[in-house]
């Protein structure tokens, strides 16, 4: 059976830089510049985390700066203009923070990334304590395995398991990612099913499906397209 998906506490960085709420302006700068970071968690307590300041939380200090902008458009962006006048990590943060647990998946996380426009999310626990912090880069890292250890994954979760009298007959390559499945089947419904499981796969980036075999209750051989 296709192994469990990965999930954040397979990728995410677990030393993590953070500031509280009472953190300067001019300290979340030059803590964001020291660790080449654009958000950093807020945290209360013994490490709650309770909101985010962002690049483009700070940015409407500069901005709003000059007095150059209109009247209208201060009305407009009354949050953005609040923020160009504040001065700690809890006027400026973005509350409530959006997090995830370490046990949601690549997939999980990847939607709520593009969905709520982050590049970063802090990772925490039941009661909402920082564990760690998974970005966009993070989820990238399954795209590192070699072709060596997806085709053993594929070979053993897939091929055996679909088709265990068969898989002798079933070539499996892999060439930067993308798996090609080569050889014949009993029942070329199962393509289908096959292309699936290889897909979930993590380091998967394409499948060629190049099976040939019978449909169900047919006698004429066809190949996959």
């Amino acid at each position: 059976m296709p192994e469990t998906p990965h999930i954040v506490s397979d990728v995410m960085t677990q030393t993590v830089v953070a500031v509280g709420r009472d953190a300067p302006f001019k300290e979340i700068v030059k803590t964001m510049e020291q660790w080449k970071v654009s958000a950093l968690p807020v945290l209360e307590g013994e490490g709650r985390v309770i909101g985010v300041v962002s690049e483009a939380d700070l940015l409407p200090k500069e901005e709003f700066r000059g007095g150059d902008t209109s009247l209208s458009e201060q009305r407009r962006r009354l949050s953005d203009v609040a923020k160009a006048g504040a001065v700690t990590a809890g006027e400026l943060m973005s509350t409530p923070a959006i997090t995830v647990h370490s046990d949601a998946t690549l997939a999980e996380v990847a939607r709520i990334m593009a969905v709520r426009h982050v590049k970063r999310l802090p990772v925490v626990d039941g009661v909402g304590m920082l564990q760690g912090i998974v970005s966009r880069a993070d989820l990238l890292k399954v795209f590192l395995r070699s072709d060596e250890e997806i085709e053993e994954e594929v070979r053993r979760t897939v091929v055996s398991y679909l088709f265990p009298a068969f898989s002798h007959a079933i070539h499996v390559n892999v060439h930067e990612g993308v798996v090609t499945l080569r050889g014949h089947i009993h029942d070329t419904s199962l393509i289908s099913v096959a292309v699936r499981l290889v897909r979930a796969v993590e380091g998967v980036v394409d499948v060629e499906p190049q099976l040939t075999g019978e449909s169900a209750g047919r006698d004429e051989p066809r190949t996959a397209d």
